[in-house]
């Protein structure tokens, strides 16, 4: 028997074992530990109930932890982005790290659109005035159409590419900072490049992060420079990772009105749950739910569990639908 620990992830897995049941698979064992207030140091329920594949949301795979736990041979995750693994120690030991990209490319695109419409009319702004006993249309900042606004996209996967079809119904003109992508490339889109970050950032009346956080790259990207080179009637969207903005510079950027408002889905300290950003009535947020939806949900589930399969089931074929570290099978 393999056992795989699901470490304080939401529900229950019910539908990881019903999966499991109807392939026939009786080799793995799956036990889950929900320890909120971390009480237990990780390593120690790995090695306590002899752990080889983990699934975690929020909490870090260290090189110490990995260290410690000579029997992991694999981290599956719910997700697409991976910087909670340390990607370089996970090949060191041989751990594979699989991840899931594209799985909730379309919620995270609607959730996008929904931002920015809540922000270009100023819906939240409104419901929180009228809520309080103000019914006055004239009390939000002054709205305008999208007809020829610059949407900027940092970087350009597959949930951009679902954004831009829906843009050019309304009108608007896009802009992208993708080092990755030639102008050719972007232009088949409809899209300009934009030559630099600074580039986009000046010419956008709206801005939306679509990037990994990447240490030393993408981390805390946006940053007092940056908002001080944004329109100050510019909007901040971001759906990607909460550290790719320097939160406190947010936090300032908001309050001075460098910029007009934000909507923000993720957050530094999703752990603790704790933001300055909280309370400011310039910012519309939600709870890291952008990629949420009961199709995404179960999807993200079932190739999560697939990986962890092929890894370490007697019927696994050791072909996996989207490993980080691919060198380990080369």
């Amino acid at each position: 028997m393999r056992n795989i620990l699901y470490y304080n992830i939401d529900d229950n897995l019910d539908y990881e074992n019903r999966i499991l049941s109807e392939k026939g698979i009786t080799d793995l064992k799956l036990i889950e530990v929900k320890d909120p207030d971390r009480r237990t140091p990780l390593y120690e329920i790995i090695n306590k109930n002899d752990i080889e594949g983990i699934v975690v949301e929020y909490d870090k795979i260290t090189d110490e932890l990995m260290e410690k736990c000579p029997s992991l041979k694999i981290v599956s995750l719910q997700s697409i982005g991976y910087n909670n693994v340390d990607i370089e120690s996970a090949t060191r030991h041989s751990v594979l790290v699989c991840n899931i990209p594209g799985f909730c490319a379309d919620e995270v695109a609607l959730h996008t659109i929904g931002f920015m419409l809540d922000l270009t009319r100023s819906i939240t702004f409104m419901d929180r005035t009228v809520q309080a006993g103000k019914w006055d249309p004239l009390l939000s900042y002054p709205m305008h159409r999208l007809r020829d606004k610059v949407f900027g996209m940092v970087f350009f996967g597959e949930i951009p590419k679902r954004i831009v079809p829906i843009l050019h119904a309304f009108g608007m003109k896009i802009m992208v900072y993708a080092p990755t992508k030639t102008k050719e490339y972007l232009s088949e889109y409809g899209c300009k490049k934009a030559e630099s970050l600074d580039q986009l950032l000046s010419s956008s009346d709206y801005v939306s992060l679509h990037c990994p956080l990447i240490p030393g790259v993408t981390e805390h990207m946006i940053s007092d420079r940056e908002f001080d080179l944004m329109k100050p009637d510019a909007f901040l969207i971001n759906t990607s990772r909460g550290a790719v903005v320097d939160e406190p510079a947010l936090v300032r950027a908001l309050k001075e009105k460098k910029i007009l408002a934000a909507a923000i889905d993720v957050i530094e300290d999703e752990i603790n749950e704790k933001s300055d950003l909280f309370g400011l009535e310039n910012c519309i947020m939600t709870p890291h739910s952008a990629f949420l939806s009961e199709d995404s949900f179960y999807e993200a589930r079932e190739r999560c569990l697939s990986h962890l399969i092929e890894c370490l089931s007697e019927k696994g074929t050791g072909k996996y639908n989207s490993l980080v570290n691919k060198e380990l099978l080369e």
